[in-house]
């Protein structure tokens, strides 16, 4: 796939913060990442905790600022507030109003994006029954399980229709059931043209979902490529190729 277009490119990217170590002031949480990622695209951003994944979601999404290095998002810069109005975005521990019922919550994020009212229940409508809510519109979200607060979760990334989504671990703390809801909304998306970034630890699910993964450990990249090829590589599944990746002998 042509390097040119790439919907999301990361160039150089080093991330540095300081340390309350005593005996290393700085911390370096990213070290140098290049990637890109294309449209269409399911692609599992991998690593253990502490691998950097976290950091540069926050760098894409403008949370934080690279210490040096660029990302590009529809080929705008991330430091520019114009390079997000097309993705959406889940964290990992989502905090909503849980007075609130989901169709409110979503009314509250359309509004946010300045979506015309007749143009927000028509979303509303849509995402919630992407996401198997529909039932449970007008309930209010401190009854919701842990499942379909995560799925309440995606329908508010998916309000402002974009064309990226920013996935930080969607599948955390779910059940069975519920992880396999999430896999197929994924799948829906990417079915629809839509591209998902998304880290995760389920590794099994990753190998089922994704075209591409890139790995990091300790801030740097070791290891990128299709599923496919990563898996016939190293004549293992995906989960066996992580852990031979970032040394960790079993």
């Amino acid at each position: 796939m042509s390097e040119m277009n790439a919907i999301l490119k990361i160039e150089n990217l080093c991330v540095t913060y300081r340390s309350r170590d005593a005996v290393r002031n700085v911390k370096q949480a990213v070290h140098n990442l290049n990637l890109s990622v294309h449209q269409g695209e399911a692609f599992g951003f991998l690593g253990p905790n502490g691998a950097g994944k976290t950091t540069t979601m926050n760098v894409l999404l403008g949370f934080t600022n690279a210490t040096s290095g660029d990302a590009y998002i529809f080929g705008a810069n991330v430091r520019e507030p114009i390079a997000r109005q097309r993705i959406g975005y889940l964290p990992e521990l989502t905090y909503y109003y849980r007075f609130l019922t989901a169709e409110e919550l979503l009314r509250f994020y359309a509004k946010i994006f300045n979506i015309p009212k007749p143009e927000t229940e028509k979303r509303i409508d849509a995402v919630l029954k992407l996401v198997e809510l529909a039932h449970a519109r007008k309930r209010l979200i401190k009854t919701y399980s842990k499942g379909m607060q995560q799925r309440v979760g995606l329908a508010q990334a998916l309000i402002n229709n974009p064309d990226l989504l920013i996935l930080d671990e969607p599948t955390s703390g779910l059940d069975p059931i519920g992880r396999m809801k999430v896999r197929e909304i994924i799948q829906r998306l990417k079915h629809e043209g839509k591209t998902v970034f998304f880290s995760s630890h389920e590794l099994g699910e990753v190998e089922t979902i994704c075209d591409r993964v890139a790995i990091l450990h300790k801030g740097e990249l070791k290891a990128e490529g299709r599923v496919k090829d990563l898996v016939e590589q190293h004549r293992c599944n995906l989960e066996q190729v992580f852990l031979r990746v970032i040394g960790f002998e079993t």
